[in-house]
Parts: C-alpha cells; structure tokens; sequence
C-alpha cells in the first residue's frame, strides 16, 4: 500500500504520507490512487488539477470557493516546503473555525486532504516552491471568496510575520464578514 491516512481532529480532514522510490535514475511516486483513496474516506472524484509556483515568504489564502461548486482539496508539495493550512468555514461544525497546519515539503512525503467547507492557504518557507493540488469540483470564478489570512478570531500561527501578499489577498475581510454558504453535515 502506497499511502498511509492518518485523520486530524477536525472532520474530513486527513493527512496522507506516500512512498517514494528513489534510485540512481531519480525517483517515482504515486500521488493516487481512486481505490484505495476511497477505502480510506475520500471518495469525491477529482475534476481539475492546479499548480503554482512561488518563492519565499509568499502567502496564498485563505481561499474557498461556495456552493454549489466547494472544493475538496488534495494538495502536494513537488519541491520546496510550505506551512499548510485549513480552517473549518462550515456553519455548525463542531470545529468551526478551528484550523489544522501541516508542513508539507518534498523530503517529508505528506499531503493533505481538506473536504469541502475548508478553508485553504499556505505560505512558502523555502526559496521556491512547487505546489499541486487536484480539487472535487470546476473553477467558478464568480464563487471565488476568501477571509484575511491574520484573522485574530481565527489566530492561525503562520511562521512567517510579514508575508507577500496579492492585492486581493491583502483585503480580504474577516471569517465572520465573509460571504460563506457552507452548511456542516454530520455523516453516519
């Protein structure tokens, strides 16, 4: 088995380690598979694939997209390292507004899967990076919202004080100012 799953204290939240096999050549790695993803409680399809690249010091988020297109997120660090981070946005959620942060870096060999009704950022702590992430449903950019990344109610210890920001990104507004439509269900 490639993968091991290890769930977090908030809902739907799992952190996946993987194999790496590496060589004189180089390496391979699986970063998944349908089946056995599923086994283990992540069973939405995966509709697009995304990667960006960016350089120390950046931070991106904390961004979510609303009903009816939310996004689960598997997300995977190619090269470089960066600080993870989701927050619970779902109404009535047990942990709402609590978040989880991961390190996530090439040598450590984790990903991070947040389900829909999370919150999503990260900010870089190598030189560069390279991110990957596929996502449960299309781009809508009309659905596109986000919260400020230093929201005191949320209080997410970012290790970095002084991040670069887009313009967008630096006026986000606070998670209780936020346009959010997401809902908690309790499965089971």
């Amino acid at each position: 088995m490639p993968f091991q799953f290890s769930d977090r204290e908030i809902p739907g939240v799992k952190v996946i380690e993987y194999d790496r096999f590496d060589d004189p050549r180089g390496f391979f790695m699986e970063t998944y598979r349908e089946k056995e993803f599923a086994e283990n409680g992540v069973a939405a399809p995966f509709v697009q694939d995304n990667y960006s690249h960016s350089v120390r010091g950046v931070l991106r988020g904390i961004h979510y997209q609303k009903n009816p297109f939310a996004q689960g997120k598997l997300v995977l660090v190619l090269k470089g390292e960066v600080y993870d981070v989701g927050v619970d946005i779902r109404r009535g959620s047990p942990t709402y507004g609590k978040w989880i942060g991961e390190v996530l870096s090439a040598g450590n060999r984790k990903m991070l899967y947040l389900p829909p009704g999370m919150a999503h950022g990260f900010c870089v702590l190598s030189e560069e990076v390279d991110f990957f992430y596929k996502v449960t449903a299309d781009y809508a950019p009309d659905l596109d919202r986000g919260f400020a990344w230093n929201d005191p109610e949320i209080g997410i210890q970012w290790p970095i004080s002084d991040p670069v920001l887009s313009d967008r990104d630096r006026r986000l507004p606070p998670l209780r100012q936020a346009d959010n439509n997401y809902l908690y269900h309790q499965e089971g």
